[in-house]
């Protein structure tokens, strides 16, 4: 059974930016967005519009035209980067993949998402209530792609048909998130992707112990 059978059909996050205001974007404005990233990577708690304006070399006005604050602008960088990964991840799911293959392969695309992830970011982005509300809704979809491939491999007999595939799901969705959370991430001896990929291969072996590949 191919990989990609019947996950198309998953709810996908709402984006923060809707499909038709992302379209009406100028090239500015998409420059823009593109460059807070690399602001944000050093911290934003202490930057306001004005100097956020300073740092881009634009007016107010533009900058308001995209969000009416910066929290505004911290969730619209955040969602379109979640977004850029996540159809990434897709693409890395080929046609003829076996589940677990497609699954290890979804996985260390998605933990893209957190690799450049700094202390002071995952410390400012913690203290914005809606940021968790935005990383629970992309979470909650790579949950469900992670379950309906393991539920495949369950199919296939690649995996013991007794596994909780939900649980084992829940916690892979969770590790890029969790290793990147700024209790958590200072104490790793790697990157929160190469801490979460490591996780999902020892995660991935214990699945197939014993059994076909």
């Amino acid at each position: 059974m191919s990989a990609t059978v019947s996950l198309q059909s998953l709810d996908r996050p709402q984006p923060v930016l809707d499909r038709d205001r992302e379209r009406r974007l100028t090239d500015r404005q998409r420059a823009l967005l593109d460059g807070l990233g690399c602001i944000f990577d050093n911290g934003f708690a202490d930057l306001t519009m004005a100097g956020i304006a300073a740092r881009l070399n634009c007016s107010m006005r533009t900058l308001y035209a995209l969000a009416p604050s910066r929290d505004e602008l911290v969730l619209i960088v955040v969602d379109r980067t979640l977004w850029r990964v996540g159809r990434s991840a897709q693409r890395a799911i080929e046609a003829d993949m076996a589940p677990l293959e497609a699954l290890r392969a979804y996985l260390a695309a998605a933990t893209v998402a957190v690799s450049r992830t700094t202390e002071a970011f995952a410390r400012d982005l913690a203290a914005v209530p809606a940021a968790r509300r935005l990383s629970d809704a992309h979470e909650g979809y790579l949950q469900a792609m992670a379950k309906g491939l393991l539920d495949l491999a369950a199919e296939r007999g690649d995996i013991d048909a007794a596994v909780d595939t939900g649980a084992v799901a829940r916690v892979m969705a969770r590790l890029g998130r969790d290793f990147a959370s700024p209790d958590i991430l200072p104490t790793l001896r790697t990157t929160p992707k190469d801490a979460a990929d490591a996780v999902v291969e020892l995660m991935l072996r214990g699945l197939t112990t014993g059994r076909r590949e």
